[in-house]
């Protein structure tokens, strides 16, 4: 059983995947919990959004210890040279203690949504209004606005989730200490 450390149907749809894509022929069972992240609800810096990961990763482990892996999802953004960028970061515990973590692109957000964040705003709600959306954080995200729905939320968290899952891909390289 894999815990995400979420209940939005797009962490979950992206959790999912990698792990059908990691572990072909197995069958695994999905699940959301609500954990809080310990962060800011739209955390602001990549250190933030890293510590969101881990915490969220945590506390679904400590809801659900009966979860094979715990996975925590969290979106951030970060204003580097004068843009705000958006990012996510994963992290994954298994019950034995390994862990693993991984990082999605990185895209620059318009002059719009970075006025909104600006002004303390959470990204999805800055996307809805600015792109008249409704729960766009639920859906396609700020990703799938802006590449025209090219890709969207799930198929951009996935291969973090891959990354986050290689301790597990190459196990004798990533030794449970």
């Amino acid at each position: 059983m894999i815990i995400v450390a979420s209940q939005n149907p797009v962490k979950i749809a992206a959790t999912r995947g990698a792990f059908e894509r990691a572990f072909p022929g197995r069958d695994f069972s999905v699940e959301g919990v609500r954990v809080a992240s310990g962060v800011s609800s739209q955390p602001r810096t990549d250190a933030e959004t890293r510590l969101g990961a881990w915490n969220r990763a945590q506390a679904a482990h400590d809801a659900r210890p009966e979860g094979e892996f715990s996975v925590g999802l969290e979106g951030g953004v970060e204003r580097i040279k004068g843009h705000w960028e958006a990012f996510a970061w994963i992290v994954i515990l298994d019950k034995k203690g390994k862990t693993g973590q991984g990082r999605t692109g990185t895209f620059i957000l318009p002059d719009a949504i970075g006025k909104l964040l600006d002004m303390g705003m959470e990204l999805g709600e800055a996307d809805d209004r600015v792109f008249n959306q409704v729960n766009s954080k639920q859906n396609a995200g700020a990703v799938g606005i802006l590449t025209k729905g090219l890709m969207d939320r799930a198929t951009y968290y996935e291969p973090a989730v891959l990354f986050a899952l290689i301790p597990w891909l190459m196990p004798a390289y990533y030794p449970t200490d």
